[in-house]
């Protein structure tokens, strides 16, 4: 224990199983978030500095969905930071970039241009290399 938090052992198999499924997670519930709410939004008036308007676009299924979903990314975005340092988990999280493009090109019929695909496959060639250094980096005072 290093101050008043637990330090998760790095060699441990099930807290690096756990660590990359709660990964998972913030992957999925960011690009899915995101998809929801943009599908919901174009589907909504266009908005304005009226706080009116967002009430109402908040009232769209598709909307309130991807609130909720995004609220669980930052959820669980907030547990995996306490188990992993942020140098790990931000380029990891990454991969939600790569999903973002897929989704928006699949669902949302948006054009991905090939200079945005040549920098979805350099985001995911970074994230395949930080994804095998260990989840902690550091040992630092007050950890």
């Amino acid at each position: 224990m290093l101050g008043n938090r637990p330090v998760h052992s790095r060699h441990s198999p099930v807290t690096r199983i756990h660590t990359f499924l709660l990964l998972l997670a913030v992957v999925l519930f960011n690009a899915l978030g995101n998809l929801s709410l943009a599908w919901g939004m174009r589907h909504v008036s266009p908005m304005a500095l009226n706080p009116v308007d967002y009430i109402r676009a908040m009232a769209n299924p598709y909307v309130a969905i991807g609130i909720v979903l995004l609220i669980c990314w930052l959820l669980a975005r907030m547990a995996l930071l306490s188990w992993a340092d942020l140098s790990f988990v931000l380029p990891l999280t990454g991969v939600g970039y790569i999903l973002a493009a897929v989704f928006g090109n699949w669902f949302l019929g948006e054009t991905v241009t090939p200079a945005h695909w040549i920098g979805t496959i350099l985001i995911f060639a970074g994230t395949a290399m930080v994804g095998s250094t260990n989840q902690r980096t550091s040992t630092g005072v007050g950890r």
